[in-house]
């Protein structure tokens, strides 16, 4: 998860407060002081971090507040209001941010030189992609040598159209002419990558309005490098007084130290955020709205972004085939290399399990991302030299021969043992999965796991007891306990909401 150092001291100074019998001002003010050093730490301006502090004050009046009402809960629904009022840069008119379906929309992306803004256009554009959308890319970087090398590169990988020239040196021609070669060809989210300068100067701004006025884009997008901390306060106000800033997307979010200072700086412009780049790789772009951000970021997760994921992962009308056929028991290596695909198609495992609630982002630590992918990757290599016969058996003696193991090491190009791993793994996915979608009594579509219909106390109960027996039992101890299973299927039925 983005901020990881800052998430782990927010949720270990909130469950060092749960483990106070009594909680009074001096319990109060060594809570608050965590919190504080916390934010310190992520470079949020102090004059935020003071305001954040006066206003949990004000909010929890030890002394006023009712006998028997829960003084941890208030405290907690106090702090989660004030950092989204720290981080909320909500636009006055949000209609201006929606890409719509079926109409060309032409957004125009700015920035300094080094934000990682060619980068950015490329993963903002396959955002699009996987959500149905039909976007194209248009280079009109005229400033650095190899920007429209890079921003074919990526396009080419992503199967997304580009357009560019080598020739032509005047960014607005280009931008027109692409703009119009895209509208033409049906494209829906054309995305323009202007260039960028070291720093803000005169001319930068004034090829942007140029651009600007030959294209009119939809929406103007500013990247942001956010490593820079609270300096990004100065850039973004720079941006947003010369060009109609629609939205802003922070890069390097991944782990930096002063990521929060960055975040809360420009919500203090006023200036939407709308994305954060949290990685190198294309599907390393996380959309960004406050509550559900602070949600994580204080360990309560975020559920719906996490069903939202797997819903673009897996195809609505799959949906109920695939779960049907785990339900039966009846999975099969061709089910399980779906099932890996669907996960690889998910982005990285620790962003997903920093969406489930009460979730410690050290149990799962970044680094691992990419040894786990490529272990996936190899899987599924693996699972595509089988004949159909082995992709739809379910006898793991047959695909246990030894004859099977090395034709499928020597046509795959993996040793032996990996073969045999990839069977190990397929009996425990079977196993578990089976188990845990029946006693979860999950719906046929993933769309009803919103929490529309609340589950009777009895049948909740019965589940949380049948999960934790299912369970691998490393998982249910990442998770808390039957405790923690217990709210985390809470949480599901509500959405992943905070208390209050």
């Amino acid at each position: 998860m983005v901020l990881n150092e800052l998430g782990s001291s927010l949720t270990k100074a909130l469950a060092n407060i749960g483990k106070e019998s009594v909680i009074d001002g001096q319990v109060l003010d060594a809570f608050l002081k965590e919190i504080c050093t916390a934010l310190l730490q992520a470079d949020v301006n102090v004059k935020q971090v003071m305001g954040l502090r006066n206003g949990v004050k004000n909010r929890v009046n030890l002394e006023q507040l009712a006998a028997g009402l829960n003084k941890q809960r208030i405290i907690e629904k106090a702090v989660f209001d004030e950092l989204c009022a720290i981080l909320d840069s909500s636009p006055a008119e949000p209609g201006k941010l929606e890409i719509k379906k079926g109409k060309p929309n032409v957004v125009m992306f700015v920035g300094l030189q080094g934000s990682g803004k060619t980068t950015t256009c490329s993963k903002y554009a396959y955002y699009y992609k996987k959500k149905g959308y039909k976007p194209a890319l248009v280079c009109a970087d005229t400033f650095r040598a190899g920007a429209f090398d890079q921003l074919k590169q990526n396009a080419s990988k992503t199967q997304i159209p580009f357009y560019g020239s080598y020739k032509e040196t005047d960014p607005a021609i280009i931008s027109l002419e692409g703009v119009e070669m895209f509208k033409k060809d049906g494209r829906d989210v054309i995305i323009v990558d202007t260039s960028g300068r070291h720093r803000q100067e005169a001319a930068l701004f004034e090829e942007m309005r140029q651009v600007a006025s030959a294209i009119k884009p939809d929406l103007v997008v500013f990247v942001m490098d956010g490593s820079i901390g609270q300096a990004a306060f100065e850039q973004a106000k720079a941006f947003k007084d010369s060009v109609e800033v629609g939205g802003v997307i922070l890069t390097k979010m991944d782990g930096h130290a002063k990521g929060g200072g960055a975040l809360s700086a420009v919500a203090a412009t006023k200036s939407p955020i709308i994305f954060l780049g949290t990685g190198e790789f294309m599907d390393q772009l996380e959309s960004f709205e406050t509550k559900r951000f602070v949600q994580r970021l204080l360990g309560k997760g975020d559920v719906n972004g996490l069903m939202g994921k797997i819903q673009d992962a897996i195809p609505e009308d799959k949906q109920p085939e695939l779960l049907d056929t785990i339900n039966k028991g009846n999975m099969s290596m061709r089910v399980l290399r779906d099932m890996f695909d669907s996960v690889l198609e998910l982005g990285p495992m620790s962003q997903m399990m920093s969406m489930l609630p009460g979730f410690n982002s050290d149990i799962m630590p970044q680094g691992n991302d990419k040894a786990s992918q490529q272990q996936l990757r190899r899987f599924i290599t693996i699972i595509e030299s089988m004949n159909d016969k082995e992709l739809d058996t379910t006898q793991v003696k047959m695909l246990q021969e030894p004859s099977r193991v090395a034709r499928l090491a020597k046509g795959s190009g993996r040793s032996a043992v990996e073969v045999l791993n990839l069977i190990e793994a397929y009996k425990h996915y079977t196993k578990y999965a089976t188990q845990a979608l029946k006693a979860a009594h999950l719906p046929k579509n993933l769309k009803n796991m919103k929490g529309d219909v609340p589950m009777n106390p009895r049948h909740m109960q019965e589940s949380i007891k049948k999960m934790g027996q299912a369970l691998p039992p490393q998982i249910l101890k990442q998770l808390g306990g039957p405790s923690g299973l217990e709210n985390l299927m809470k949480s599901m039925e509500s959405g992943g909401k905070m208390p209050g």
